[in-house]
């Protein structure tokens, strides 16, 4: 039995943000895999909702002639992985919606709702801040851009005001093109648990001369938000590729990155384990590129 106090079922985002406006207290629902649970907890009980599932402006995935892409809030992870643009051009954030949860979940949650929820261990969260992703906010105004590193405020806060909605995830051609990337989930179970630690590694690497031409980093559960790791990025350009690469990134990212003791794990062993799902994504992002990963 969920405790709710109202459902209202916006048609479309204009709808969707004037009843947010008309009913501060209510929140956005989608595919319901994050909120539903949290009000059977009854961390939420109570709560009037608003869902924006049946918007079909805000679903899919579209290739603009400019190159960007514009994934829609409510676009399912399974339609996300088995997208065509994503499977052809950013595969890597099929491959990373691809690991939340089962597929029961995969079917109906949301990358929007992912991304609102704010949680540190998103599986979404890391790639999309790898790809420098851009959030498209409606108001029922002009409406807001914002670079999702902007977005995360903190541990499940996130950029959002009242009557704002997520409409879409924008990759702009420019951050993926040449680039090839890979997400390595490590979690304590399998794929179905929370991440321990997350990584996801997006690189460009010229072939002929066997260089690293640029790479972002980024971890989940490293930090109170994602956590790009931009020293060791910078440091890590334009060096040869070979094991002398993949050792520093260890010994930077163990540096760079700050992660807690939990009971999933301790600080000590997050470090351990970041050092190496870093090397190991960026190899396999030499591989994709067609370079020498070792």
């Amino acid at each position: 039995m969920y405790d709710i106090e109202n459902y209202y079922n916006a048609q479309s985002i204009k709808e969707a943000v004037n009843l947010l406006k008309e009913h501060p207290d209510a929140r956005i629902i989608s595919g319901g895999s994050d909120v539903l649970i949290k009000i059977r907890e009854g961390k939420m009980a109570g709560t009037s909702l608003v869902s924006i599932r049946d918007i079909k402006e805000i679903q899919g995935v579209t290739l603009m002639d400019s190159g960007d892409i514009y994934i829609g809030a409510g676009t399912t992870f399974s339609h996300v992985t088995n997208d065509p643009v994503i499977r052809e051009h950013i595969s890597v954030l099929g491959e990373a919606v691809d690991q939340v949860g089962g597929p029961q979940v995969r079917n109906i949650g949301t990358i929007g709702g992912n991304v609102c929820n704010g949680a540190v261990s998103a599986d979404s969260a890391p790639t999309l801040f790898s790809l420098n992703a851009m959030l498209r906010i409606a108001d029922g105004e002009g409406g807001r851009t914002v670079p999702i590193d902007m977005f995360y405020l903190g541990p499940g806060k996130v950029d959002l005001h009242c009557g704002d909605v997520l409409t879409h995830i924008i990759i702009p051609g420019k951050e993926y093109q040449g680039y090839r990337g890979h997400y390595i989930k490590y979690s304590m179970r399998n794929a179905m648990d929370i991440a321990t630690l997350s990584c996801s590694v997006v690189s460009k690497v010229d072939t002929a001369a066997n260089i690293l031409e640029d790479v972002r980093i980024t971890f989940g559960v490293a930090a109170p938000v994602p956590y790009r790791c931009k020293k060791t990025e910078e440091a890590l350009k334009g060096m040869e590729i070979g094991e002398e690469l993949y050792e520093k990134i260890k010994t930077l990212v163990r540096e760079e990155i700050n992660p807690r003791d939990s009971w999933r794990a301790s600080k000590e062993f997050r470090l351990q384990i970041g050092g190496e799902i870093a090397a190991r994504a960026l190899k396999e992002t030499v591989r994709l590129a067609g370079g020498e990963p070792s």
